[in-house]
């Protein structure tokens, strides 16, 4: 169920962004904001860290990195709004969730993705959710925020290199695949048919990008 609610009373300082989150509603029990998702699709992904210095603005700008890379822009989030509006849009972090972090930590980084998101919204910058699970417990808690019959966007690279890890990476879309069932996902990373043919037979439309580690490791062997 979403509701719409004040999120924070007067603070001195706003050091929990209250402000990212002023105008969004709140999905589920943990309260996590929701994104209102754009119908255009990228023609390319351009990772946050290069998105400064990148001097083609076509495509979206994404977080598939290590959370130190990405980390400024939640510290900072004035600071890139005009690096963000350069570009056609943008895909909501991805804050890290392994199944070994404290669950609260899960529920705060997924709050973060999504904050960010209601931010952008506010912004007018074309968003389309990140979703991120972990182990089965955060299945449901991934959803929130997202709305049905959208776009969504999910990373592989890392997820899905041992077969625990797949696994776990199979389950959880499986479950995202139910619960939201998208029109359009966006794969950042490798999109191995073991995974995505339950989604492609569903009719969902599956669109790929390789990760900046898979194309320079295709240059090196080149």
């Amino acid at each position: 169920m979403q509701t719409t609610i004040k999120p924070y009373g007067k603070l001195c300082k706003d050091v929990f962004h209250a402000y990212m989150v002023r105008n969004a509603k709140f999905d589920g029990d943990p309260e996590i904001p929701c994104v209102k998702t754009t119908d255009i699709l990228p023609t390319r992904l351009v990772p946050f860290s290069r998105a400064i210095s990148e001097k083609n603005h076509s495509g979206f700008v994404v977080f598939y990195e290590h959370d130190e890379k990405i980390e400024p822009l939640w510290n900072n989030p004035q600071k890139y709004l005009s690096v963000l509006k350069r570009f056609d849009g943008v895909v909501t972090p991805d804050y890290s969730l392994y199944s070994d972090m404290p669950l609260a930590m899960q529920v705060w980084n997924t709050y973060r993705g999504k904050a960010v998101g209601a931010w952008l919204n506010d912004n007018k910058i074309p968003t389309i959710p990140n979703v991120r699970w972990g182990d089965a417990r955060t299945y449901e808690l991934a959803c929130l925020g997202v709305e049905h019959n959208s776009t969504i966007a999910v990373g592989t690279h890392g997820c899905i290199k041992s077969k625990g890890y797949k696994q776990q990476f199979i389950e959880g879309f499986d479950y995202v695949l139910q619960r939201l069932c998208p029109k359009t996902v966006i794969v950042y990373g490798r999109a191995p048919k073991k995974i995505f043919c339950l989604a492609k037979l569903c009719g969902v439309e599956i669109v790929t990008f390789e990760s900046d580690f898979g194309l320079s490791h295709k240059k090196e062997v080149g």
